[in-house]
């Protein structure tokens, strides 16, 4: 009889839990950085143009000045929406933003699987709250042994590595295995 059919389930199930915990590497400020920086960048190019086309239709209008600072309070509130729907939207679909997925990270829950819609909200408003205080709010990343910031903490989230998928692997192959 094996040592593993010997122990009880629940035994079993603490191993694989641990082995599981084991293997995930915790993303560090600066990857994380860069990935919000892409990000900044995606979401400031389609406002941008947007706002570009807004602009160009609106000239050849005679428009109030009153209506005029209207549109811009309307404009200052969906770029705000914007934004957080760009990331609550990636983060509670796929947990990577663009930004993300090229720097090869995801945003999970702490205990482990994909983030509701309503805690990536949260995230996002805890990410702000962080970035306030001249930045205090991501200290944390620099000590914390899982490199979670105030907003990660607040948020019951971890951003983790996402292994490297290779040829091999995209065609199905298990790992090791020399192509045929």
């Amino acid at each position: 009889m094996s040592l593993a059919a010997e122990r009880p389930a629940s035994v079993r199930v603490q191993e694989r839990a641990e082995t599981v915990q084991e293997d995930v590497r915790y993303e560090g400020l600066v990857t994380r950085a860069i990935a919000f920086a892409i990000d900044a960048a995606v979401i400031d190019i389609v406002a941008i143009a947007v706002a570009g086309a807004v602009a160009l239709a609106v000239s050849v209008l005679s428009i109030p000045d009153v209506v005029d600072t209207v549109l811009l309070a309307i404009g200052g509130a969906l770029f705000v929406v914007w934004s957080c729907g760009y990331f609550v939207t990636f983060w509670s679909t796929t947990g990577q933003t663009p930004g993300a997925r090229v720097m090869r990270l995801r945003v999970v829950r702490a205990g482990g699987g994909r983030l509701s819609a309503g805690r990536a909200l949260l995230r996002v408003v805890y990410l702000t709250l962080a970035a306030i205080p001249l930045l205090l709010g991501f200290a944390p990343v620099l000590v914390d042994e899982r490199r979670r910031g105030l907003h990660d903490m607040l948020a019951g989230t971890v951003v983790v590595e996402v292994p490297e998928v290779t040829p091999a692997a995209r065609r199905g192959e298990p790992p090791g295995v020399p192509p045929s």
